[in-house]
């Protein structure tokens, strides 16, 4: 997979100044390389029954990933994109706040559960999926993220959270 960090393209100032944006596209352009993230991504310890995705880039893994392993697939979503009851975190980002929502009942108690995203930075959202996957009364069995911005600290806080284990293909 090394060629993998040389696929994504780093974009400053976007979308607001300061913010050093990476563009996956190039990645997903490559069907060779995205076919061989997906299956590196799926390399985790404790197979899933349920693959959920962050929006909205980290559906485009989490949807393959769930069709290669075997589970289900189920989407965690910005506000009001769901029908139907939802349950809803607030968390807070790098440079604001934010929401993410399951459907109730998405999965059944006990399930267990993947959680996939494209990036890993300051660890408040997989947080946030980690507090929905608990709401559904489901098990948390790892999460996995196409990059790590290592300094930032997601790791750490998700670790000292007791959330985990974490599966990254790039760190920087």
């Amino acid at each position: 997979m090394s060629e993998l960090a040389g696929l994504i393209r780093r974009v400053p100032d976007y979308p607001t100044p300061g913010v050093l944006f990476r563009d996956l596209t190039p990645l997903w352009a490559d069907s060779q390389v995205f076919h061989r993230t997906v299956v590196e991504l799926s390399k985790v310890n404790q197979v899933p029954d349920v693959v959920m995705g962050i929006e909205a880039r980290g559906f485009i893994f989490a949807a393959p990933m769930a069709l290669h392993l075997g589970a289900a697939f189920v989407p965690l979503r910005k506000p009001g994109k769901l029908p139907g009851p939802s349950h809803r975190v607030e968390f807070d980002l790098e440079y604001g706040s934010a929401v993410l929502e399951v459907q109730e009942g998405a999965c059944g108690p006990g399930s267990r559960v993947l959680v996939v995203d494209d990036v890993l930075a300051t660890g408040g959202t997989t947080r946030a999926a980690a507090e929905l996957v608990d709401r559904l009364d489901c098990q948390l069995v790892g999460i996995s993220v196409l990059l790590e911005l290592a300094d930032l600290g997601g790791r750490a806080l998700l670790e000292d959270a007791g959330i985990g284990p974490v599966h990254s293909l790039v760190r920087e």
